[in-house]
């Protein structure tokens, strides 16, 4: 028997004063137009975001959490990469 499951959506949101999108959940849907739909019915009830992007779960690639270590090592080394690192001037508010 074919499976009959529509494909699993991730939904991300951008709120009205947010910089960039966040996940907030899953749902399933026949196509990408029905995917927003249901996201907008579903976690914008309260009219909070301005954007929705949903992708289908089954093109996110993820690294294993084996490869850790060598993945973001190089990174440990260099420490101008932290945020610590360097001063905020006063009024930027979002960086």
């Amino acid at each position: 028997m074919a499976n009959k499951e529509w494909p699993l959506w991730e939904v991300f949101i951008r709120s009205k004063q947010g910089l960039n999108h966040k996940h907030v959940g899953s749902l399933r849907a026949a196509d990408a137009e029905m995917a927003v739909e249901n996201a907008r019915d579903v976690y914008t009830r309260r009219s909070e975001g301005i954007s929705i992007w949903v992708i289908e779960s089954s093109n996110i690639h993820a690294s294993h959490p084996t490869d850790a270590d060598a993945l973001f090592e190089p990174a440990h080394s260099k420490v101008y990469r932290h945020p610590t690192f360097y001063d905020v001037p006063d009024g930027i508010e979002h960086m």
